[in-house]
């Protein structure tokens, strides 16, 4: 991983945790959790995975309202979308909702010194559970937009479903 790959993921990370602090009176909850996804296309490539899963770092802010916000950083292996290498993919929703829930979202993905030619847009629904007064199971389902563009002389438009499991601390 090169150095300015390095420097990026830093400064979202103090992105994060600034943002955290700054909202921490709003019902902050940090957390981890893993997707399982699905390409709804077949693309001919001999590395190219059809399906698999990743996991994701996750920071949400949901106070006493019905509208809150999320900020993920995604980390896929190498063969997502044909990738010869890892895939990173910072994130941010705007949820509405409390134990059930719908999110919009936005993202890009970062592989290989390259960002992706255009962003790709998330639809979720999900269900939250309170484990404990301060633990959260979140599960969810997403429909993710992506069109990668041009990559390996082919242009790569494939929707992803993808579906998720998280365990967040909330504060």
């Amino acid at each position: 991983m090169n150095t300015a790959v390095r420097i990026r993921i830093l400064g979202f990370l103090v992105c994060l945790i600034v943002v955290s602090a700054a909202g921490a009176h709003a019902g902050g909850r940090v957390g981890a959790g893993v997707t399982y996804w699905y390409a709804l296309e077949d693309i001919d490539f001999g590395d190219f995975d059809r399906n698999g899963a990743s996991w994701f770092l996750s920071y949400q802010s949901r106070g006493a309202y019905l509208i809150g916000w999320e900020a993920d950083f995604e980390m896929m292996p190498e063969g997502f979308m044909a990738s010869p290498e890892k895939v990173y993919a910072p994130q941010a929703y705007v949820i509405a909702g409390t134990s059930l829930y719908g999110a919009a979202g936005i993202g890009w993905y970062y592989s290989d010194g390259n960002w992706a030619d255009q962003p790709f847009y998330v639809l979720r629904a999900g269900m939250e559970l309170t484990l404990l007064p301060t633990i959260y199971l979140d599960l969810s389902a997403n429909y993710r937009f992506t069109k990668w563009g041009n990559l390996k002389d082919e242009d790569i438009d494939t929707d992803t479903i993808m579906l998720g499991a998280a365990l967040r601390l909330g504060f």
